[in-house]
């Protein structure tokens, strides 16, 4: 068992069809199935169920596919490594941001960064705090900004920033002049509210659950824009971090009666490796947050 089996073996269990799997890796199908097929003969295993659709992971090659992914990023930090001894730096940064912070914090921060660092390039992914935590485990991303809140042993948190969570009301409704707003009186209304999977959507669905409250959700959008539009003519209320009000008018921040405050990190794993970029964007950003 090398590590071109286990690169094939991975592909073909993200895939699940020869094909797709075949043109992600850049060989032909034949490989593909010569190669798998001589894995299983060596395991003596039978690491997929085949039909004439889709292929997928007995429960022998689940168990594999665990330590074959864990297997080629520590293959991946380790050639990132060595290149970095001979000066060929990684010259890339992944890191994944929720849409907010992504449009309202980070656009100073980045364009800073890359002003002091031209050559390295910067892959910014727009995610939900639970696609941006699986994304860092499975080494799509090096590292990424979430809650911290239900993190996994498996990743390293550091601070970022403290947020206050607000509602959100355009200026003629009836709570625009309100100092502070109960849960109760929120859950009341029509309400505009991320999809699933963003913090944004994880605070208030915690909420509902803590306070049993069924919150009565009229538009569901990761869109910002469309968020804003919808609350500036009336048709819901909100809530979002407070700093992203700062930025745009017609719209009334109200805190709560009892304060939602997030504590947002920087996260990535503890086992895996940051380049020479990732540790430079790191430092920049803890740079840039202690001048705040």
């Amino acid at each position: 068992m090398d590590s071109r089996q286990l690169t094939y073996f991975v592909a073909l269990a993200e895939t699940n069809n020869f094909t797709r799997a075949a043109e992600k890796l850049y060989i032909a199908q034949p490989a593909l199935s010569m190669t798998i097929k001589k894995l299983e003969q060596q395991l003596g295993l039978c690491l997929f169920s085949r039909n004439e659709r889709k292929v997928e992971l007995t429960d022998e090659g689940k168990v594999l596919f665990l330590h074959a992914k864990a297997i080629i990023q520590k293959i991946n930090d380790a050639q990132t490594a060595m290149a970095e001894l001979r000066g060929l730096e990684k010259g890339e940064v992944r890191v994944g941001i929720p849409s907010m912070l992504g449009s309202y914090f980070f656009p100073e921060i980045i364009m800073g960064f890359k002003s002091q660092y031209p050559h390295l390039k910067l892959s910014i992914v727009e995610a939900g705090t639970q696609s941006i935590r699986k994304m860092i485990i499975d080494g799509e991303l090096d590292f990424g900004v979430i809650i911290n809140h239900d993190l996994p042993d498996s990743l390293h948190p550091e601070p970022l920033l403290k947020s206050q969570m607000v509602a959100v009301v355009s200026e003629n409704h009836e709570f625009s002049k309100y100092k502070s707003l109960s849960f109760a009186d929120f859950f009341n209304q029509e309400l505009v509210m991320f999809k699933h999977g963003y913090f944004h959507r994880e605070t208030i669905d915690s909420i509902c659950e803590k306070y049993h409250f069924t919150p009565n959700i009229s538009f569901e959008t990761n869109l910002l824009a469309m968020i804003f539009k919808i609350v500036r003519q009336d048709f819901a209320i909100t809530t979002l971090l407070e700093m992203v009000t700062e930025y745009e008018p017609k719209l009334v921040p109200i805190p709560f009666e009892q304060p939602i405050l997030l504590d947002i990190v920087m996260a990535w794993r503890k086992t895996g490796y940051l380049s020479l970029a990732d540790q430079a964007f790191i430092d920049y950003v803890k740079q840039h947050c202690c001048q705040q």
